[in-house]
């Protein structure tokens, strides 16, 4: 019969041992982070697109996936192109 191994629980530690993360040695490691503007937070990064893609699937014949990924990077772009072009947009 197998011996039990022993617990791997972690110690209990106290929430008051917890760092004062307001201090200025720890406000240097948030330095970046998002920050408010009043009590609006300003956003980081790229802004949200007004005409956000939509993810699909799509099973389509080899060979036109082959004919637009034969022009290298961009073939998406390329195929999504051709698409509004068919469609009339």
């Amino acid at each position: 019969m197998p011996v039990n191994k022993k617990s791997t629980r972690r110690a209990w530690r106290d929430p008051e041992d917890a760092p004062d993360l307001s201090s200025p040695e720890w406000r240097k490691q948030f330095e970046g982070a998002d920050v408010l503007a009043g009590k609006k937070v300003v956003q980081r990064g790229r802004p949200a697109s007004l005409a956000p893609k939509v993810s699909t699937t799509v099973r389509l014949d080899a060979d036109v996936m082959d004919h637009f990924k034969s022009g290298g990077r961009g073939w998406q772009t390329r195929l999504n192109a051709a698409l509004r072009k068919v469609a009339g947009l």
